[in-house]
């Protein structure tokens, strides 16, 4: 198959790439590392899950590798934002969407206004994601006690320390929500897999999106 051939799916129907493969490999390694942050910051946090150092190799390698991981994650992250940032701008039609909640609430996407690649609540999240990202990394280097730590004052240390548990709290909270809204709008996870959406999902979810696909194809 050329480059120009349509993509098809094994039974012979239309499908519309939505990822590319960078796209997909650069956000597993943002998924991967937010894992392993996840549970090895919380190993750090509190008695009751530090088990949860078994999965970086223990106390010490944990302490060690969990900072650098968080620059992977920050690092990789910023180069997810790059790609997307232009698809995440709030325009009048996601103040629409939002004003219409309920109708998003109850699955009644026909009244809602046209959507774009994404919806508001995808784009809320996203600046939610960046808010979050930027508090660990900043709070993070400040509490990094083998380079940096000794730089701050002991009060904005323990400063930086909230800061780093608070915007680790909203991160956290936000994936689940992401997570969530994957598995609840079906085929989410499947576009991040394989990089393809059927006509009939993109029509449906994002039909200015579809709509601008089909245009491009066209001309």
């Amino acid at each position: 198959m050329s480059a120009h051939d349509p993509l098809k799916d094994k039974d012979g129907n239309p499908l519309i790439q939505r990822y590319t493969a960078n796209d997909r490999s650069n956000h597993w390694i943002t998924a991967i590392c937010f894992v392993l942050l996840a549970v090895s910051g919380l190993a750090m946090f509190h008695p009751a899950t530090s088990w949860m150092a078994v999965f970086l190799g223990g106390g010490q390698w944990t302490r060690i590798l969990h900072p650098f991981l968080g620059v992977v994650m920050f690092v990789s992250f910023s180069v997810l934002v790059m790609r997307f940032w232009h698809h995440n701008k709030i325009d009048q039609a996601d103040k629409q969407w939002m004003k219409q909640i309920g109708d998003v609430l109850t699955n009644r996407e026909d009244r809602l206004p046209k959507i774009g690649m994404y919806n508001a609540g995808q784009k809320i999240l996203f600046f939610v994601l960046i808010a979050s990202m930027v508090g660990l990394l900043l709070s993070g280097i400040v509490i990094w006690r083998a380079y940096f730590a000794f730089y701050f004052p002991i009060d904005v240390v323990r400063f930086a320390a909230l800061l780093h548990a608070f915007s680790a709290f909203v991160l956290i909270c936000s994936i689940i929500v992401h997570i969530y809204a994957a598995f609840w709008v079906k085929g989410s996870i499947g576009a991040m897999v394989r990089g393809t959406v059927t006509y009939g999902w993109a029509r449906k979810h994002h039909p200015r999106w579809f709509e601008s696909v089909i245009k491009k194809q066209r001309d």
